[in-house]
């Protein structure tokens, strides 16, 4: 069994850094949102693409067991969608990924958002060939899930603590949270939001436009070092 888990995470790998390499050399941005269900990713995902989509080319591939509902949300809100349902399967694999960004057809520099199946435990294993892993937790969930499901986080670029527009109704301890976060992972940026309110968001999205511009500046360096090595 563990030499068969080997050999599907090496064959995955291998696709992820195909569709790495694919999204680089169009300058396309690809997070991987990832979260328990019920903690908010899809209704980020709209509220994003209703506030963004004037300035950015947003695309999604949307991970689900079963059912097209959210792809249908976020096609409402202004965003192309690819439905991914993965029946049994409790995670998106990097080839379902090249699959949907087939049929997607991303444009050169825009944005794509893959929303994971709702689960914190599978999806840590699995690279996507995203740039960056985006954990949701919500203040309705525990302060120690970060401490149960250390993998998932640890994995995360960034978390956003979502929902804080409930706290006052909730016994959540916020900085407990933080401080669980930082003890599997020092090296997180750590954004509370409301996808609901809209509090929070505008630290989203300078995150977003930094990793944007990160990309593009990226490639082009890449360009001028193969510029350099064929003069």
């Amino acid at each position: 069994m563990v030499e068969l888990e080997a050999r599907v995470l090496e064959k995955n790998d291998r696709l992820a850094d195909v569709n790495r390499a694919w999204f680089a050399g169009r300058e396309i941005l690809a997070l991987n949102i990832v979260s328990s269900p019920g903690s908010g990713k899809t209704t980020l995902l709209e509220r994003t693409i209703l506030d963004l989509k004037s300035r950015n080319d947003l695309f999604v591939l949307e991970g689900d067991q079963a059912t097209s509902a959210d792809g249908e949300r976020i096609r409402s809100a202004g965003a192309p969608c690819v439905q991914i349902n993965t029946g049994t399967g409790c995670h998106l694999e990097a080839d379902m990924v090249a699959r949907g960004i087939e049929e997607l057809r991303p444009t050169f520099g825009s944005v794509v958002l893959i929303e994971n199946v709702g689960n914190l435990v599978c999806p840590a294993l699995f690279d996507l060939g995203e740039r960056s892993k985006i954990a949701i937790l919500s203040v309705t969930e525990g302060e120690d899930k970060p401490l149960k499901y250390p993998h998932m986080f640890r994995a995360a670029d960034v978390v956003l603590l979502n929902k804080i527009d409930l706290l006052p109704h909730l016994e959540f301890d916020l900085k407990k949270a933080i401080a669980n976060l930082g003890a599997v992972n020092t090296r997180a940026t750590i954004i509370c939001l409301s996808a609901r309110t809209g509090e929070g968001l505008d630290l989203w999205y300078a995150w977003l436009r930094a990793q944007n511009e990160a990309v593009k500046r990226n490639q082009e360096i890449a360009r001028a070092e193969t510029a350099d090595s064929r003069s």
